[in-house]
């Protein structure tokens, strides 16, 4: 009598244990939810909302080495104007079929917060030219707008450049 409630304790532990375990896998993926894939068409309202809010939207991808090195400067930016009306989005062009394999778990290991989006549109030669038709292609790319102003940057942003155009911009100079 004594063994059968040993293993039914141990029987109740270990699914008591899987069901936690589960649930922490389950709060461990929000990227999954956060991320979506869109094609281009879908995406361009973000390029030109009309409110009070002012937007930074980078164009990069987690194998591009100057993306990697500035996406510190734009997580920075990001909770360092948090309290004002700024809004990044990050638009991904990796690959859509290695979404999982690498996109999600470079968002995890790098504790990306923002906005992403993959954008999953093969005919670069038409969007990039609508986005800005000053823009070749390389990345990142970075567009800042508000409801006065639209600028364009093809560098990677180091943290004192960045912050010193957002304050600019929110005219907090």
């Amino acid at each position: 009598m004594q063994q059968l409630y040993i293993i039914i304790m141990r029987v109740v532990i270990l699914v008591i244990l899987l069901f936690f375990t589960l649930q922490i896998d389950i709060a461990k993926l929000p990227e999954l939810n956060k991320i979506q894939v869109m094609k281009f068409d879908q995406f361009r309202p973000y390029l030109s909302r009309q409110n009070d809010t002012m937007y930074l939207i980078n164009f990069w991808a987690s194998w591009c080495a100057p993306c990697r090195e500035e996406l510190p400067a734009i997580q920075n930016a990001e909770k360092n104007f948090s309290k004002y009306k700024f809004k990044i989005l990050l638009v991904s062009l990796d690959f859509p079929n290695q979404l999982k394999t690498h996109l999600l778990p470079f968002i995890k290991s790098n504790q990306i917060k923002s906005e992403v989006i993959l954008l999953d549109d093969h005919d670069q030669n038409r969007w990039i030219d609508i986005v800005d038709p000053g823009w070749s292609g390389e990345i990142p790319f970075t567009v800042i707008y508000g409801k006065d102003f639209r600028e364009f940057y093809s560098h990677s942003f180091r943290s004192e450049e960045l912050d010193s155009i957002l304050k600019l911009k929110l005219k907090l100079l």
